[in-house]
């Protein structure tokens, strides 16, 4: 008999498409995690991977199963959260997918939703858009925030947080001046520190320097902010920051935070998830929520 644990081990391995490091999620042995797979393939009468020195993929069986298991485990949570909730407790773990910009957003959020349903678990990951998008497809996710420049609008449900505009965080020996404003053009001579070229934000950024005719001194890249933030307390680079993320931080030691013009960008930023976890009680938490904080 196939059961939930079966299903998990299927799912993972779907994602992680590594035994290995699907069997670690699992939390259980490589060979116990491969018995596990070849039980759903004994009781189904099929191959579900495609074997070979390492993992080469899932043959289409296997593809149409994980579909169906996802289905079913998606299933079971929202059994489980409603048949709590019917007992007045709304509990469970949100995972949430969150763009590097939107980190400080995510974080208040979360505080705003512990402190109205203290019972749900909030976990951030950061990822990109394309991850989360990825993410919320394979179960990884329960909902993201992400821009809604590049979501597929008819695959996922879509609602607006904010409007992201930019600030530029300098270190206070390299300041052109102590507040205020500062252009594109003036920021490019400066020593940066931006985020990796896959993510979205950095796409963001190289336009509105390509726009202006600028050739920014890049003197570091980084998967996400701390690292930036660190470079600048310590006068090394400055960074670009959304500007709702340099309020979260408040003042940084050491550092200057001045508005980039010429031109102002705003990026619209907003809560996704898919159209099969409607109804979901931590989601619609979430939801309510973000409606209450408006």
């Amino acid at each position: 008999m196939i059961d939930l644990k079966d299903l998990r081990c299927l799912s993972a391995l779907a994602r992680h498409k590594h035994f290995a490091r699907a069997a670690h999620e699992c939390g259980i042995s490589q060979p116990a995690f491969s018995m596990r797979i070849r039980r759903i393939e004994e009781r189904l009468q099929t191959s579900i991977v495609k074997r070979g020195n390492r993992f080469q993929g899932l043959t289409e069986d296997g593809m149409m199963i994980v579909r169906h298991a996802r289905s079913i485990m998606d299933d079971v949570e929202l059994f489980e959260q409603e048949f709590r909730c019917s007992k007045g407790d709304v509990s469970g773990a949100l995972k949430l997918g969150v763009i590097p910009t939107a980190t400080g957003y995510a974080a208040t959020l979360l505080a705003a939703l512990h402190r109205d349903y203290p019972n749900i678990v909030g976990r951030i990951e950061t990822a990109s858009s394309l991850a989360i998008q990825q993410g919320l497809e394979d179960g990884r996710f329960d909902a993201g925030i992400t821009y809604v420049d590049g979501t597929p609008q008819d695959l996922l449900q879509i609602e607006p947080l904010y409007d992201e505009g930019y600030v530029l965080l300098v270190p206070e020996i390299m300041a052109p001046r102590a507040d205020g404003d500062i252009t594109w053009s003036e920021a490019a001579d400066i020593p940066l520190t931006l985020l990796d070229p896959g993510m979205q934000n950095r796409r963001i950024v190289d336009q509105v320097f390509a726009q202006v005719g600028a050739d920014p001194n890049i003197i570091s890249e980084t998967s996400g902010f701390t690292s930036a933030i660190v470079l600048a307390v310590q006068g090394l680079s400055a960074t670009i920051l959304p500007g709702v993320l340099a309020q979260s931080l408040g003042r940084v030691e050491g550092t200057t935070t001045l508005h980039l013009v010429e031109p102002v960008i705003e990026k619209s930023v907003c809560l996704i998830s898919g159209h099969r976890d409607t109804g979901l009680p931590t989601l619609e938490a979430l939801r309510s929520v973000v409606t209450n904080s408006r």
